[in-house]
């Protein structure tokens, strides 16, 4: 194994750790490691493809692992961490057996973990042999979904729409793309798909920043999903709009190019930076403010107000796998409350007349449904304004009947698929 293999595989190693045991996110992780920009970036992309991909199918790999082990139970953790590795390698990426094995061993043998060789080498011998075809008989959704998801979504969808949900976690989102204007003509510049929503569509891999159009600022990267509720105000020329809770961005742009007045407001002045990055390099000009949206006082209200609220991202599990290791169900509740807080809110920065599209890139009924049918009961000065499907390029399977857009991973399968994304219009009345 040369010195690269084993410091891309060392630093693996440590994403790992950081993500099941200290529960950071894995991009924060991934971002502050202090050796990866040591690394070139084929041996960055890997280590970011091998830990996802352990991420991603855990549950499979550690029953594989379990069903591999001479003696019931597991090694400890780091040793654990290395089987994972070297399985995902041998499964699920393709990695030549001897690569895989070889590296995991030398890499036990580099983090003071000699004594544990012989059994590494063991286990992922017999993987490699017997893996492929063991993974085949495998429920793969069911087993890389915690329990407690899995029960949530077959509670509020059913066993069948679970189904469609967890399947899809098993992939890697596609590379969505809005641009400003002339979305046939970038298509086919980016050699990507026009979706009925008009945002463009590429398939995932490669250098973003590379592509064509990307320094000239005519687009920006956004999940079909996340560009649906900046669609949903009508028409913006000159209205004042305050998009709360904004990083990194899409939306705030979108706002911008359909002519709003925007002030995009974030509690994180880091997050904001990435916000003022954006529209500097799409020559977008908005209002960025650091501050809490749940306390902010504006000197007058807003025309509308677009609130995409801090969330468990359940939705997003196709790009994040991480999230399905570290959260849990006291996040859904605490982040339910704060949700609650800022709708109160976003209420009371609204004009009389003025329109309130609320978001949330979650799946979990608490964070959606439930937030809005509470806000409705309590506020009478609000109603819905429901969505129709032709507002969404005809996407009818994700408006519910009470006129909300729940999108859920699994839908437009045919197409690549989409997010798990809620969103409610709402209107306050005239006083």
């Amino acid at each position: 194994m040369t010195d690269t293999s084993l410091a891309a595989r060392g630093v693996a190693l440590d994403l790992l750790r950081d993500v099941l045991r200290k529960s950071v996110p894995f991009d924060d992780a991934f971002d502050a490691h202090p050796e990866l920009a040591s690394l070139q970036p084929r041996d960055r992309g890997f280590v970011r493809m091998l830990v996802a991909t352990v991420l991603r199918r855990l549950g499979q790999i550690d029953e594989l692992i379990q069903s591999s082990l001479a003696k019931p139970g597991l090694p400890k953790a780091a040793i654990h961490d290395m089987l994972r590795l070297g399985t995902a390698q041998l499964v699920f990426l393709n990695t030549p057996a001897h690569a895989a094995v070889d590296t995991a061993v030398e890499l036990a043998a580099a983090r003071n973990a000699a004594p544990y060789k012989g059994l590494i080498n063991a286990v992922l011998r017999r993987i490699g042999r017997e893996g492929a075809a063991m993974a085949e008989k495998q429920d793969a959704g069911r087993l890389n979904t915690p329990d407690w998801l899995w029960l949530s979504w077959r509670s509020a969808y059913g066993t069948a729409r679970t189904r469609g949900i967890v399947e899809a976690h098993l992939h890697e989102a596609p590379l969505d793309i809005t641009v400003k204007s002339d979305p046939e003509g970038w298509a086919e510049r980016l050699g990507a798909t026009v979706l009925p929503t008009g945002s463009l569509r590429r398939p995932a891999g490669g250098s973003v920043t590379e592509l064509p159009g990307f320094d000239e600022g005519e687009w920006w990267v956004q999940d079909l999903a996340a560009s649906l509720p900046a669609k949903l105000f009508g028409d913006l020329a000159g209205k004042r709009v305050f998009d709360l809770c904004a990083a990194p961005g899409g939306k705030t742009a979108q706002l911008v190019v359909q002519g709003a007045q925007v002030t995009a407001i974030d509690r994180s002045a880091r997050r904001l930076e990435r916000v003022t990055e954006n529209l500097k390099r799409l020559s977008l000009e908005a209002e960025v403010l650091a501050t809490d949206a749940a306390t902010w006082e504006p000197e007058a209200p807003a025309d509308a107000v677009l609130l995409d609220a801090p969330c468990s991202a359940t939705g997003a599990i196709r790009r994040h796998p991480d999230i399905l290791r570290v959260k849990t169900p006291d996040d859904i509740a605490k982040l339910a409350r704060a949700q609650s807080r800022l709708l109160a809110r976003s209420v009371e920065l609204l004009k009389p007349g003025g329109t309130l599209v609320y978001c949330t890139c979650s799946i979990q009924p608490e964070e959606g449904e439930v937030q809005i049918a509470r806000l409705l009961r309590q506020d009478q000065r609000m109603e819905r304004w429901p969505v129709a499907a032709d507002e969404l390029g005809g996407l009818s399977e994700a408006v519910n009947e009470a006129g909300e857009v729940r999108s859920l991973p699994g839908m437009l399968a045919d197409l690549g698929g989409i997010d798990g994304f809620f969103v409610a219009r709402l209107r306050r009345r005239l006083d």
